[in-house]
């Protein structure tokens, strides 16, 4: 399922989507450079508004409570809309 994609030209895996929830397009207008110290970037859909979060990895020195990714799936639970699309993006080492 991954895919290499490049945006702002960085270069991203996308290793999970939901719903076809990858708009590269969407994502394009958002991705700041806030996101570059972020190991991945998670998008979801509510009300046909694309949010974005960083994540990062169990081993990362900037890895926080609220941004490890191993709590992905509690962030999805409890922070999204129901059954609503979304995409994760893993960052690729330059």
């Amino acid at each position: 399922m991954e895919k290499d994609i490049v945006i702002n030209n960085k270069k991203y895996k996308l290793v999970k989507e939901y719903k076809d929830g990858f708009d590269k397009e969407a994502v394009e207008s958002l991705l700041t450079d806030y996101f570059d110290d972020f190991d991945y970037v998670f998008g979801d859909w509510a009300y046909s508004k694309l949010r974005l979060k960083g994540f990062n990895k169990a081993d990362s020195k900037k890895v926080t409570k609220i941004n490890n990714i191993e709590f992905l799936d509690k962030y999805i639970k409890n922070n999204c809309a129901f059954d609503c699309k979304y995409f994760l993006l893993e960052k690729e080492d330059e």
